[in-house]
């Protein structure tokens, strides 16, 4: 596995902004490491004569598995990020066999207020190979706390409907009931 740095986005995220992640190396590690973790031992990842044979004609990442190294390859800030709140509109659209590079490119779509403490954000991510021909396309979404001196935005009354406090002042996400 090969990473690349880049800088750590910090401050309060503007709607068009465009962060550009670490980009990592796919290898037979990778691949091996996941089916062991999730079960997920098709032979398309882990046969080489099986995946010879097929389609792709190799052995190729697992999506979940490129999307999970996609998330860890932009360097949030986790003073800022407190959590990473879903995933929608994934769409798997090119293989990613072993020794791609992939890098990752978010722009943030949506800044929604939760309270005078959090925000919602919504990024567009797209996952590249090494060829700049796009592997996965998704829309993330983070929770993202506030600058403090940041005064509260009154543009938006109501909370997002599926979150709530609890007495001890954590929030509870719904559905999946994740408590924080």
């Amino acid at each position: 596995m090969s990473i690349d740095t880049q800088a750590r986005p910090t401050g309060e995220p503007v709607v068009g902004t465009r962060m550009t992640g670490r980009s990592r190396t796919i290898a037979e590690a990778d691949l091996v490491g996941f089916a062991g973790l999730t079960g997920d031992w098709h032979p398309q990842h882990v046969d080489s004569e099986w995946a010879g044979a097929s389609m792709f004609g190799e052995r190729v990442a697992h999506g979940m598995a490129i999307l999970s190294y996609s998330i860890g390859l932009i360097d949030f800030d986790p003073e800022r990020v407190v959590a990473l709140r879903g995933l929608d509109g994934v769409r798997f659209k090119r293989p990613v066999p072993i020794g791609e590079t992939i890098s990752v490119e978010a722009v943030v779509r949506e800044v929604r207020e939760i309270d005078a403490d959090l925000a919602l954000v919504g990024f567009g991510w797209t996952v590249r190979t090494a060829a700049g021909e796009t592997a996965i396309k998704a829309s993330v979404q983070v929770l993202w706390r506030r600058d403090e001196s940041e005064p509260p935005d009154e543009a938006d009354p109501d909370p997002d409907p599926d979150m709530e406090r609890t007495e001890e002042g954590d929030y509870l996400l719904y559905p999946g009931g994740l408590l924080l």
